[in-house]
């Protein structure tokens, strides 16, 4: 005796080896044995063999029509055996029986299964929508399959056009675009990026860049929506700050309009000098909670990349704020008292309008105000020579106070693009306006960060140890800087900590409570939703910049560079700041120089190849083979 039982969802035949009322013991063809409940016993019979029946039910199946089946089968609740019977005309053979029960499970747009062998007609309606679905479906696997062939083809269909690069950075994986290109990359053996290349679809590497970059950190584009906040961008704000009677100055390369510092020197009578640091106070305007902090706050920082940046603040808050030339500006100025031997005698904080009389620029400065210049009689005179000269000294005593004084030749480089033409000049680290700079602003930033902290008034703090900075709201000591706390407060037009840490600053000065009691968690999120973007920017502004040295050598037609190995694979260009992996140069000790063969620059990905051909210097305690 043979029967056709059903398991997992599948029906299945076997020899019947014993049965009782409750189970069988059952053989299949392959030979598998297996406990079968009654309750899944289908049909019994006793020819002919299973393997036949089941072959011959798949063939007959194949000829049934479901929607002839489904008029025939009425309204109501049926056995498979019933609807077999009504069928055929005569009492079914096994193989019949099976075909339609084969064809009434496979085909539930039209029966219900109601349980083991049991059906019931699907409603009208319900049969006519699910016909809709299927059509649909239908339609929607062609139309993938000619996008996927389009694809294939190295043809862009136009569907894509306006889908780039989201489809390949973040897409949508359930539509049938992705679908196709997943299809068509897995055919080609491309990934979808050459592929999506290979169609013609970047026809800009750099426009691809900035667009992955915004699409991830800018979804809503870079522009901002109007923000009406009278009371940030009146005339009169901010009302009846006390005016100082100091004329300052700030230094900055020509590119620079949110104008955050600027400096000031007051001779006294008795050989001391009274410094003035100030910082521009869009705190003043900008208030917690308000249109314009929610657009900082969402920011978080500006982004500067070659060629370009994208502003934490509007243009409009920017040009009201920024510390521009000639100009009364709101400042949160710290002013450092100096004894003739250059100690620092004291400090005071205000809160007032201060006089800008000169925005000075990098590009001209620097040709006037340098190390060859300094202490140099024979130099024409220029603008505040006097007070640079002074500041370059009194920053040297502030730089070795920190115990960072620093001897070593560095040099950076300045990335300009004109008309899609890079240059990239090399600038020596720690020329006399870069110490001068750097130095205050570092000094009022550990000066303020302390003076939170001593007044017990939360801050944000940029802290190091061990190799490792990280935001926090501890006034834990900057190791590298050299100083006990190091609070961003210098920068607040171009940093939302920065304009976070002024608030703070801001009620110690006027004698109000803080703006983020202790232990706030807006202070805590901020310190996370920063650090994030922070770093991601710096990510981007670092990749853009490799990505315009590599422009820069299709640009020259450079075929060959030096560099030092720094160790194993990886060396250091000379005349660039880029730092690659060269595996050829493995073997050769660190510190050689070595020159490189340059080949397969791609833009897309934004690597190159460089090859080993020969070492020029061996460090002098170098013991390791030459290749």
């Amino acid at each position: 005796m043979y029967l056709i039982f059903e398991e997992d969802g599948h029906f299945k035949a076997g020899s019947i080896l014993s049965e009782t009322d409750a189970t069988a013991q059952v053989e299949t063809a392959s030979g598998k044995r297996s406990k079968i409940k009654a309750a899944n016993i289908l049909l019994r019979f006793a020819a002919p063999a299973p393997t036949e029946v089941m072959a011959e039910a798949e063939t007959l199946a194949a000829e049934l029509d479901a929607d002839f089946l489904w008029e025939a089968a009425g309204a109501d609740e049926f056995g498979f055996g019933e609807l077999a019977q009504e069928y055929y005309g005569h009492a079914p053979t096994p193989p019949e029986s099976v075909a339609l029960l084969l064809k009434l499970h496979g085909s539930p747009i039209y029966f219900h299964k109601r349980g083991r062998g049991r059906y019931r007609p699907a409603p009208a309606e319900t049969l006519a929508a699910a016909k809709a679905g299927v059509e649909k479906k239908r339609l929607a696997a062609e139309r993938q399959a000619h996008l996927a062939a389009a694809l294939a083809a190295f043809r862009l269909p136009e569907e894509y056009a306006s889908l780039i690069p989201r489809i390949l950075i973040a897409p949508d994986k359930n539509t049938l675009e992705y679908k196709a290109l997943e299809d068509a990359a897995a055919a080609t053996g491309l990934s979808q990026l050459r592929l999506i290349e290979r169609c013609g679809a970047i026809p800009s590497t750099l426009d691809f860049h900035l667009a992955t970059f915004l699409l991830e950190y800018f979804p809503r584009g870079t522009g901002f929506a109007d923000v009406t906040e009278p009371a940030a961008l009146h005339p009169s704000d901010p009302p009846e700050l006390p005016k100082s009677t100091v004329r300052a100055f700030s230094m900055d390369d020509e590119a620079t309009t949110e104008i955050d510092d600027a400096l000031s020197v007051e001779w006294r009578d008795d050989g001391s000098v009274r410094v003035g640091i100030h910082i521009a106070a869009p705190a003043l305007g900008i208030t917690p909670g308000s249109e314009l902090d929610r657009v900082a706050r969402e920011r978080l920082s500006t982004v500067y990349y070659p060629g370009g940046k994208i502003t934490m603040l509007p243009e409009a808050l920017i040009h009201h704020y920024t510390l521009g030339e000639t100009h009364d500006c709101p400042a949160l100025s710290l002013y450092v008292d100096v004894a003739p031997d250059l100690r620092v005698l004291g400090t005071e904080s205000k809160l007032e309008m201060v006089h800008i009389a000169d925005n000075l620029r990098h590009e001209t400065l620097e040709v006037l105000f340098n190390d060859d210049t300094l202490k140099n009689p024979a130099v024409p005179d220029y603008p505040y020579r006097r007070e640079l000269e002074w500041l370059r000294d009194f920053s040297a005593v502030l730089e070795a106070g920190r115990g960072k004084a620093d001897t070593v030749d560095r040099v950076d480089y300045n990335f300009k693009v004109d008309n899609d033409r890079i240059s990239i000049v090399p600038r020596k680290r720690g020329s006399p306006i870069d110490k001068v700079v750097s130095e205050l602003m570092i000094f009022a930033n550990a000066h303020w960060g302390g003076w939170l902290a001593e007044k017990k008034v939360p801050g944000i703090y940029r802290a190091q140890s061990n190799g490792k900075t990280r935001m926090t709201t501890s006034p834990d000591p900057h190791v590298g800087l050299g100083v006990d706390q190091y609070a961003w407060s210098s920068s607040p037009l171009r940093r939302y900590v920065d304009l976070v840490n002024q608030r703070q600053l801001i009620s110690l000065v006027q004698g109000g409570d803080p703006v983020y009691p202790p232990r706030s968690e807006q202070l805590f999120s901020v310190v996370r939703e920063f650090e994030l973007a922070y770093d991601a920017y710096n990510e981007f502004q670092r990749r853009l910049e490799r990505y315009w040295m590599l422009r820069w050598m299709q640009q020259e037609d450079i075929q060959e560079v030096t560099a030092k190995v720094i160790r194993e694979d990886l060396v250091r260009l000379d005349t660039l700041p880029l730092v690659t992996r060269a595996p050829s140069v493995m073997g050769v000790a660190a510190g050689a120089r070595v020159r490189l063969a340059i080949s397969n620059i791609d833009l897309l990905d934004i690597h190159f190849h460089a090859e080993y051909q020969e070492t020029l210097e061996t460090p002098p305690d170098s013991s390791v083979a030459l290749p």
